[in-house]
């Protein structure tokens, strides 16, 4: 018994010693809404969400590149080593003396030539570049809404982690307490026994207690550090970096869920309505594009160099060398047959059309359901929270009646134990239904929009 004494021990002084290191770095206060707002600045999901709009920015700019004139420069320089010859019958010529069939090969091209120019170009109608710029924007919206989900998502997953961690720290100091009321207990059993007004087997019964109560409480330390280390993980923040809650009473959360339950639905401040809504317009633009893909495209194009020749490198730069060129023009380009290629694009984009608009009325049955079910479970929570705030204070009571016949030698410690024992549980399941409580909360809050 000594031994497991001694064990608790050092592990006390091995965890006070390790507190106080930390206790020289100052904590960071963290309320609820401090946590969202380190959340939405250093996670790396919302770091993600918001390079996708800038991603999304630069790929609109691309598509608007079509819509503008293109101006293209060339020079070359040509020099023909061994140009191309072209052969004749030599007795072809007036005046030869040749006999017929004599075939020899004449050079036409001069060994020095090139060409220097400037093109340009102005796309004057394309209908599906015309809907791709007109769409550009909605594509912003999209990718905007998608850190909207993001967000949302992180700041469901913070208002979990911390409030779970508010309850792992009551968890913990209810745990001491006991563990400290425990000890005490024991060694006034061990000075009873010394003076012979009691039995080893209640002395060890206490024992027993103050060990399991050990026990739990490295256990729940253990899941502190954990609990912590989620809410930082969530925020984004270094896991090494001491920080003390502000937000912690959640009974005063509890007061709000009346109202929560009274909360009308309304679709379209829940993120993932209005991104499916976004894509449905997007879908509706892509079958306009195809509709447009069918007209004519009209495109006006000039262009103007110089080309010139010469028959010694040296003179290249002779400005009788040189002719200059210029054109213009326009083109047309209708289709014709594809072989039903876009006949079949407006088929998937309809289909495409009819399957976004059947995904925004599942998302819908499936708010509806979810904030019913959430409704159903937190008012079920907040039953089981008032019925075991009921036991806890019960088992306080009956705590404080079995110590005041023990300390008027008309009640036993064994009474006293069981006593501590039934507050440590009532005080286990109060805080389990609170977190349960508080966890439907943010469950209907998500499905009504309302993480904000």
């Amino acid at each position: 018994m000594r031994r497991i004494h001694t064990y608790f021990i050092i592990i006390a002084l091995v965890t006070g010693a390790v507190n106080r290191g930390l206790s020289q770095e100052v904590a960071t206060p963290l309320s609820m809404q401090a946590c969202m707002d380190y959340a939405l600045q250093h996670n790396y999901n919302i770091k993600n969400s918001q390079l996708d709009v800038l991603i999304q920015d630069a790929q609109n700019k691309q598509t608007l590149a079509a819509a503008y004139p293109h101006i293209n420069g060339k020079a070359e320089l040509d020099d023909y080593l061994n140009p191309q010859k072209t052969f004749i019958d030599a007795s072809s010529f007036p005046g030869s003396t040749a006999p017929e069939g004599t075939i020899i090969g004449f050079p036409f091209a001069i060994p020095y030539a090139g060409t220097a120019s400037v093109s340009a170009s102005q796309l004057l109608f394309d209908g599906s570049v015309f809907v791709a710029v007109k769409a550009r924007n909605t594509l912003i919206e999209l990718s905007k809404l998608n850190g909207a989900v993001t967000e949302e998502t992180i700041r469901y997953n913070v208002y979990k982690a911390y409030n779970s961690l508010v309850i792992t720290y009551r968890q913990y100091d209810i745990i001491k307490q006991s563990l400290s009321f425990a000890r005490s207990l024991e060694h006034d059993m061990m000075v009873t026994r010394d003076n012979g007004l009691a039995e080893k087997i209640d002395v060890e019964r206490t024992s027993v207690q103050v060990n399991n109560l050990a026990s739990d409480s490295i256990s729940i330390g253990n899941l502190l550090t954990t609990s912590e280390q989620m809410l930082k993980y969530q925020i984004g923040m270094n896991l090494n970096t001491p920080i003390i809650l502000t937000d912690t009473a959640l009974e005063e959360r509890k007061q709000n869920t009346i109202s929560l339950l009274n909360e009308a639905e309304d679709y379209d401040k829940v993120p993932e309505y209005n991104v499916l809504k976004t894509s449905l317009k997007l879908n509706e633009y892509n079958l306009m594009r195809y509709h447009y893909a069918g007209l004519p495209a009209l495109n006006i194009f000039g262009a103007m160099g110089y080309n010139y020749a010469a028959d010694k490198f040296s003179q290249i730069m002779n400005p009788t060398n040189y002719a200059f060129n210029s054109m213009v023009g326009l083109q047309l380009n209708v289709a014709i047959f594809n072989g039903f290629l876009r006949q079949n694009q407006v088929t998937e984009a309809k289909l495409n059309i009819e399957k976004s608009k059947n995904s925004i009325e599942y998302l819908k049955q499936s708010l509806d359901f979810q904030a019913a079910t959430s409704r159903t479970t937190v008012k079920n929570n907040l039953l089981q929270v008032q019925s075991q705030k009921r036991n806890m204070e019960l088992a306080t009571d009956v705590l404080e009646l079995a110590q005041k016949k023990y300390k008027a030698g008309v009640g036993s410690n064994l009474e006293v134990t069981q006593a501590q024992t039934d507050l440590l549980r009532a005080q286990t399941n109060y805080f389990s239904a609170l977190l349960d409580l508080i966890n439907a909360q943010a469950d209907l809050k998500k499905a009504l929009g309302l993480l904000k």
